[in-house]
């Protein structure tokens, strides 16, 4: 592209695998405008399978910073924001785009201080502030928010809710607000594949007959795994299987339940899944039971391979769930709800198969296609920005 005036754009996030998990598209859309692109984030702190040696085959230059995930961890940050600003004065550094809520804060700060105009693209990946949120986070995460949109050129959401929010802050000079639909679906890579079904189910040790529930997500208080295994604990229903993927720091909590319910024949955590869109074509029906979500990608890869959706209802989930029609939406902490769901999509094979097309769908308008479109214009706009 002739005539840019930026050509090194820096990637934040608080852990290492983030940018290859999620990012990847956005890096090669960069590197198409000419840039070299750089990424810094904490490389010991990754919950993702993914990580540094897809980034340097991407021609990626990582750099590792102590930056954590709690604002309360304040000797890493610290220390991450003095490398980020070190990082941006010594590689002159001209975008910066910066994922996760301490990785928001820390390189808008650093793009504060660090001494050179640089342009600041947020990417809000859910705001922890939300109607119905604790109080906490309208204390602490909220006014951190308004403040950093001062320093923020573009700020991109992932739903309706806080995009709305959004345009009401005060962004730099010229500064806008975008939403996009989540980081793009690969309707390519997450289609149905039914003929895998029996040979999968077999590998993972599920009777041919039996009913398979799928659940993909980091295993933490927020993913609200209990809920689920609550209810197949009421249900006792010896037909009914359930594979979770992911690791995080609930796995032992999990596991004891599991045991302690009497599940363990039938309910298994799985470790992290790297083919989602291979092991998603098992399952009968998907749950994403999540307290919270900015957006939900993996209900909407489940959905993308005709998988129907059983989901909390929070503001991600309202992005895409009708209720009765690709799945079922339930209360994120009713037992009773996810048991009567449970019950219903296990009943019925036609229901199954109507909300499966609806699913399927209902994706289109996530596709990475779509995303990639947006990008590009939020990149050209900020290669082409003139300099004082």
């Amino acid at each position: 592209m002739q005539g840019l005036y930026m050509k090194k754009a820096l990637f934040v996030a608080t852990v290492g695998g983030f940018a290859a998990k999620f990012e990847m598209e956005d890096i090669r859309c960069l590197q198409e405008y000419g840039c070299e692109v750089h990424y810094a984030a904490n490389f010991q702190e990754n919950v993702y399978n993914v990580g540094r040696e897809e980034l340097e085959r991407q021609d990626v230059h990582l750099h590792n910073i102590a930056i954590q995930k709690k604002p309360w961890q304040i000797s890493g940050n610290k220390r991450a924001l003095h490398q980020l600003i070190n990082i941006i004065r010594k590689e002159q550094i001209n975008v910066i785009h910066c994922h996760t809520p301490m990785g928001g804060v820390l390189a808008r700060l650093a793009a504060l201080f660090c001494g050179r105009r640089v342009y600041v693209v947020y990417t809000a990946h859910g705001f922890h502030f939300y109607k119905g949120a604790p109080a906490i986070n309208w204390l602490i995460y909220y006014p951190a928010e308004r403040l950093l949109a001062h320093v923020t050129d573009c700020l991109i959401t992932i739903n309706h809710e806080d995009a709305a929010r959004a345009r009401r802050f005060s962004l730099r000079r010229n500064g806008k607000s975008v939403r996009i639909p989540g980081v793009g679906l690969d309707r390519e890579r997450f289609y149905p594949m039914p003929n895998m079904r029996e040979e999968l189910k077999r590998k993972l040790e599920i009777p041919a007959d039996a009913f398979h529930i799928a659940m993909i997500g980091e295993l933490n208080k927020n993913k609200n795994q209990i809920v689920v295994l609550d209810a197949l604990k009421e249900l006792k229903d010896c037909t009914i299987y359930c594979s979770i993927w992911g690791r995080g720091d609930s796995k032992a909590f999990l596991q004891e339940k599991i045991r302690e319910y009497g599940l363990a024949s039938r309910v298994r955590l799985r470790g992290y899944c790297e083919n989602p869109e291979i092991m998603l074509q098992s399952a009968d029906c998907f749950i994403f039971p999540s307290l919270r979500e900015g957006l939900g990608m993996a209900a909407l890869e489940a959905m993308a391979c005709g998988i129907p959706v059983i989901a909390a209802d929070n503001r991600g989930s309202r992005e895409y769930m009708k209720a009765g029609i690709n799945g079922f939406v339930c209360h994120a902490g009713s037992v009773t709800d996810y048991v009567k769901a449970i019950r219903q999509m296990k009943e019925s094979a036609a229901l199954r198969q109507r909300m499966s097309e609806a699913a399927r769908k209902e994706t289109e308008s996530y596709d990475i296609k779509i995303v990639k479109s947006i990008m590009q214009s939020v990149y050209r706009d900020a290669l082409e920005e003139k300099r004082a």
